[in-house]
């Protein structure tokens, strides 16, 4: 630097020296170009006329000198050009006597001219005269004898030949120029010598420019290489910044990062291990979704043990145990599915699985609405259309939702569509103007990407012809044990604890929204990582959105966290009623049971719900909570005896009580499925009997051979060589007018319930009923053997505005008398009582 200094002060003492030199010279020049504009100005008064001559000149043809020549006795004006010529050319003339007889010798130029014109170069020289240094007697000569003459004029020149005319004014053009440059030959010698001094004084100043040059080039070069310093101590400066800013991020990174290692591992590992079975899991996945959707749980699970088998026979790599949710499945998705109203059972979120990735738009089997609800809350913000195919709107309001991209719901559908729909549910779409178009009957209607179908049924079991199981993908929605037990759980939490469930439910909410925010950040931190580049830590932005985004991701994390713990201990808390819950499904199911006897005996899970929550709040209370499960559970089941018992057929009742008792019993897992299945198919068709005739002559050949079967049951194994062995104590119970009350033999004295039950079935079939009797009173109660009689008052007070009461009359039969006393009862007058025949003769307006 203070090199730089001391070059940058010697520099600028050079500068000043070349300045006052570059003055001088500057003023040298000043004067030069002074003198040279002065010889132009006057060298400009006789560039016209020498300009003039020479295109006088360049117009003369070598046939106008021939022409000239050519004259044996030229005009006086011609001969005096000539003769001015000759003295311009310095060409002597010829000595003659004077033809005037003067004797006297005279200078004749004809014939020197005559000469002259007959050289081929005579314009040439005349075009390249050397006008500069005309001798001084010549000039002198032509200026005295032919300038001035009065016939030397170009215009009367002009009058006797035209190319005298172009000599003569090249005649008087140099007299005129000779007369110029006598006045400028001082000043060019002046110019000459200023131009001499203005070059040596240039001369002075290129060297000291040269000087000036070679220090300041030194003075550049040093600057350059301070420059590159400052630049490389800048640049060091700057990766020394750079530097600790990667440092700091990456210090971030790791910090917001760091803990997702092992999570992100096992997901990985996870993934790893998924892209392995990808072919076999995606293949029983599209399986599932193509052909189990209208199938049962047990069913669907029998396939899926096939088609696994099958799998790996074929070497096809799957899963040990293959899950739909596993493959197709969305954690938040199916969140929101279930505070949609989405049962939580694995076969309702399967089935919304199928809806969501079916090609084919739903049809499902809903007779407990649970699909209608869900369908109805989840499309609630998108503007769903709900429609009949009995409306009369119909046909419009499919139009408005095909045209807007409106979710659609077709509900209460029979086993046959309407053949308006087979385009939409074909997807039988066309192009016009470059928009999608669907034929809606006779109508051409725009089709939205955006629309969507659902199509729901009432009927339990529907028999769908082949022509519409191709157009929609049928769902089994009818609901199962785990998300019944679910739902009755909540309803008896929010009437038992409602703060508890209240909370349960915005923790649901909650979680959604937590897990849904979680999965955005995480895909905003899996985008940033896939576009930072090949260094992420140089991206500032990237680094920011990351770390502010896992900060986003940890707080989420820790709130879902605070929520699974909450919501575990809630589910604790909420599960303490889980037996209520429990007992009540096992009721449904029973009740369900019974439209496999009479098409006529079916119930609606709505009937029941309303049901369950009258016997919740009609139920004796109490602070225990175990004792109140006692009360709720004996309170239901009567409720619902009653209930269904009075729309029962006489036959049915003492049925439908042996069911509750199976089916609570079986809930209980006291129930052994051999003995039930004997009890209910045993003794069917005819059976070879290798054990020979029957031990005893009382014993007939179709009960030897029923106990022969009931032996294959575990808790009946040996029965009949035991009954072969002890024929006369068997005996004593087959003659027993209650052989179901009778000892049997041991070891056969302990059984009891449905194991007796088969005994009596095999030895005495005619008194299983009232063994069937006799095992109802005994563990349900005397009252489920012989329900109330018919009690208005209660059915009233079971029935709503929107649930009527039916009656089912035998012939000879009125229940209008007893209707009228009951209105009494309650107050009502005659106005508030119609009655309103339908029957044979009457005309609906």
């Amino acid at each position: 630097m203070i090199k730089i200094e001391q070059d940058t002060i010697q520099v600028e003492r050079k500068q000043e020296l070349v300045a006052a030199d570059e003055a001088v010279a500057n003023k040298k020049f000043a004067d030069a170009q002074a003198i040279k504009d002065d010889c132009e100005k006057e060298l400009a008064k006789a560039v016209p006329a020498l300009n003039a001559a020479t295109d006088a000149l360049n117009t003369l043809k070598q046939d106008d000198i021939r022409v000239v020549k050519a004259m044996k006795n030229p005009p006086s004006g011609v001969k005096l050009v000539m003769e001015a010529v000759c003295v311009m050319l310095d060409l002597k003339p010829e000595r003659k006597p004077d033809p005037n007889g003067s004797g006297k010798m005279i200078e004749d130029y004809w014939a020197p001219s005559q000469k002259l014109l007959g050289d081929m170069k005579f314009l040439q020289n005349l075009l390249h005269y050397d006008k500069e240094n005309i001798p001084t007697k010549i000039i002198t000569h032509v200026r005295n004898k032919f300038y001035s003459h009065p016939d030397f004029d170009p215009k009367k020149i002009r009058m006797v030949s035209m190319a005298c005319e172009g000599l003569c004014r090249w005649v008087r053009a140099m007299v005129v120029y000779d007369q110029v440059i006598k006045i400028v030959a001082p000043k060019k010698q002046a110019l000459e010598a200023a131009n001499h001094e203005l070059a040596l004084q240039n001369e002075k100043l290129e060297e000291k420019r040269k000087e000036l040059r070679e220090v300041t080039d030194k003075l550049q070069a040093l600057n350059d290489e301070f420059t590159k310093k400052q630049k490389e101590k800048k640049d060091l400066e700057d990766s020394i910044v750079r530097c600790e800013q990667k440092r700091d991020r990456s210090e971030r990174l790791i910090g917001g990062l760091g803990g997702e290692r092992d999570r992100w591992s096992n997901e990985a590992q996870q993934l790893s291990e998924s892209l392995e079975n990808i072919v076999g899991d995606v293949l029983i996945a599209a399986a599932i979704v193509a052909y189990l959707g209208a199938f049962t749980v047990d069913y669907r699970e029998t396939c899926l043990q096939n088609w696994h088998q099958k799998c790996q026979e074929l070497g096809i790599s799957c899963s040990v145990k293959f899950v739909l949710y596993d493959t197709l499945g969305d954690p938040v998705q199916s969140r929101t599915w279930q505070l949609a109203g989405l049962p939580f059972d694995t076969f309702s979120v399967d089935n919304a699985i199928i809806v969501a990735h079916s090609r084919r738009w739903p049809l499902m089997i809903d007779p407990q609405g649970q699909a209608n609800k869900w369908v109805v809350n989840m499309e609630k913000e998108n503007g769903l259309q709900v429609v009949r195919q009995t409306d009369q709107s119909f046909t419009r309001v499919l139009e408005e939702a095909l045209q807007k991209g409106l979710p659609l719901l077709i509900e209460g559908v029979g086993e046959e569509l309407d053949p308006i729909l087979d385009p939409v549910l074909l997807r039988q779409t066309f192009k016009q103007q470059g928009v999608d178009h669907v034929r809606v009957g006779e109508v051409v209607t725009e089709y939205h990407n955006n629309f969507r179908l659902y199509i729901t049924t009432r009927l339990r079991n529907p028999h769908f012809l082949p022509q519409v199981t191709v157009k929609v993908v049928v769902l089994n929605f009818l609901i199962t044990k785990m998300g019944l037990e679910n739902q009755l759980l909540g309803l008896v939490v929010a009437h038992e604890r409602p703060q508890l469930e209240e909370r349960k439910n915005r923790l649901l909410v909650e979680s959604a929204h937590n897990r849904r925010a979680l999965q955005k950040t995480q895909e905003k931190i899996l985008e940033v990582l896939s576009t930072a580049g090949q260094n992420l830590l140089e991206d500032e932005k990237a680094i920011d959105i990351m770390s502010s985004s896992r900060v986003l991701s940890q707080e989420i994390s820790a709130k879902e966290e605070v929520v699974q713990q909450t919501e575990q201990e809630i589910d604790a808390a909420r599960g303490a009623y889980k037996p209520v819950a429990i007992h009540a499904s096992v009721l449904f199911f029973c009740v369900s049971d019974m439209a496999a006897i009479e098409p006529m005996y079916q119930y609606s899970l709505g009937w029941f719900i309303n049901l369950y929550l009258q016997s919740i709040r009609s139920s004796d209370t109490s602070d225990d909570v175990n004792s109140r499960i006692l009360l709720l559970n004996f309170y239901l089941t009567r409720a619902i005896f009653l209930s269904v018992t009075r729309s029962l057929f006489e036959r049915d009742k003492i049925l439908f009580s042996f069911m509750l008792y199976v089916r609570l019993q079986q809930a209980q897992g006291r129930v052994k499925e051999d003995v039930w299945r004997f009890l209910l198919t045993g003794g069917k068709g005819v059976l070879d009997n290798l054990h020979g005739a029957p031990p005893a002559p009382w014993l007939s050949e179709k009960a030897w051979t029923l106990l022969v079967q009931a032996a294959d049951c575990e808790s009946l194994s040996g029965v009949h060589e035991h009954l072969a062995n002890n024929v006369e104590a068997w005996e004593e119970v087959y003659i027993s007018a209650a052989p179901y009350l009778a000892n049997f033999p041991q070891p056969f004295h302990q059984l009891h319930g449905l194991d007796r039950l088969a005994l009596v079935k095999c030895i005495r079939p005619d008194k299983v009923t009232l063994a069937i009797q006799d095992l109802i009173a005994s563990q349900l109660g005397e009252e489920y053997l012989s329900p109330p009689q018919f009690d208005i008052s209660s059915s009233y007070d079971d029935s709503t505005c929107s649930t009527p009461l039916i009656f089912i009359l035998s012939p000879s039969t009125d229940p209008v008398a007893a209707l009228r006393r009951f209105a009494i009862e309650k107050e009502m007058g005659e106005e508030d009582v119609q009655v309103i025949s339908l029957g044979q003769g009457q005309v609906s307006d």
